[in-house]
């Protein structure tokens, strides 16, 4: 059993204004987005062109942080937003949703792609890869700030935490639907593949490694388990995202000619 470091969230403060560990992943993974789309962007084939990427990526942080954090609003902190509706706005006390930033930042590609004249999975199938690393970031965040544990275990890489031999799940996940996903599906994508068959592998590759991570995780202490004493709500919201991706790579297998 390991112990955990207890570390500081708050990297450092100049008056009011705090510089904490999660936020610093968040600029991490947006940078590294910045970066991989350019790359991709410099392909014959992409459809966002170098010069536009930074407004791409402007699109993808909104909707990631619009949508991140309405999402854990509406699905897990409903109770807070009933009885505060500014909890909302309170973000420096956490509560960011994925499911809720996949949502958004498939509406923010859906409107930047409009705006050029792309196709929605035509956009999707490009930001699909540049995804995975920000969500490791983001987990490792979840690790440093000491929250989301998994169940108890006598696991030898597992971390005592208050007395308590537990999953690092933030680790889990980071590793798995973070730099696993990562290196799955930018290799995938780094030649012309079929429309929509990009989208669907991140899909189908995230929903299975949730999925699986789930079985670790503690639940949401306000939701618990929602059936069968082990269905989470994040299993739950993980299902249409396998089914979605299958469907897509099947459409993409069945229009083998259209590319992206």
């Amino acid at each position: 059993m390991l112990n955990f470091p207890e570390i500081d969230p708050v990297i450092f403060s100049i008056g009011f204004v705090k510089v904490r560990w999660y936020g610093l992943m968040y600029v991490l993974g947006f940078i590294f987005a910045w970066w991989l789309a350019r790359r991709r962007a410099a392909k014959p084939w992409a459809p966002i062109r170098v010069e536009q990427v930074d407004d791409l990526i402007f699109y993808a942080m909104l909707g990631v942080i619009l949508g991140g954090r309405l999402g854990y609003c509406l699905v897990y902190g409903w109770d807070n937003l009933l009885s505060d509706p500014l909890y909302v706005f309170k973000i420096t006390e956490g509560g960011m949703s994925f499911h809720g930033g996949l949502v958004g930042v498939m509406t923010a590609m859906w409107l930047y792609g409009r705006k050029l004249g792309h196709r929605f999975w035509e956009m999707t199938d490009f930001a699909a890869p540049l995804a995975p690393l920000g969500l490791g970031f983001g987990r490792l965040g979840n690790f440093i700030n000491g929250e989301l544990w998994g169940k108890p275990t006598d696991v030898p890489w597992s971390f005592n935490v208050n007395g308590q031999s537990l999953h690092p799940s933030q680790l889990y996940e980071a590793i798995l639907e973070g730099f696993v996903l990562f290196v799955i599906v930018w290799l995938f994508s780094a030649r012309q593949r079929p429309y929509r068959s990009v989208s669907g592998l991140f899909l189908i590759g995230y929903g299975v490694f949730r999925f699986f991570i789930e079985f670790y995780r503690v639940p949401d202490a306000h939701l618990e388990y929602l059936a069968l004493g082990w269905v989470t709500m994040g299993q739950i919201l993980s299902l249409p995202m396998i089914v979605l991706g299958a469907v897509l790579m099947g459409l993409a297998a069945r229009d083998r000619n259209r590319t992206t």
